[in-house]
């Protein structure tokens, strides 16, 4: 089912169900997260010169994500 779906659509779906609905996450836990997806997609904007819409899961992979946080 996840293939089919883009990346936005992933993320939004992980911040209104995932955070919202299902762990009654905390504003200031959304913030947080929020706050490091912002980063994140700078990040792989610049990386991958994509814009962040046009990025999608596969471009995140493990050593993107490491990348990112060193």
């Amino acid at each position: 089912m996840t293939a089919n779906l883009s990346f936005p659509t992933l993320l939004e779906t992980f911040f209104t169900g995932r955070l919202v609905r299902q762990q009654q996450a905390s504003p200031h836990t959304i913030a947080s997260y929020r706050d490091t997806f912002c980063l994140l997609l700078r990040f792989a904007q610049q990386r991958f010169n994509k814009a962040p819409l046009a990025l999608t899961l596969a471009d995140l992979d493990a050593p993107v994500i490491s990348t990112f946080l060193d």
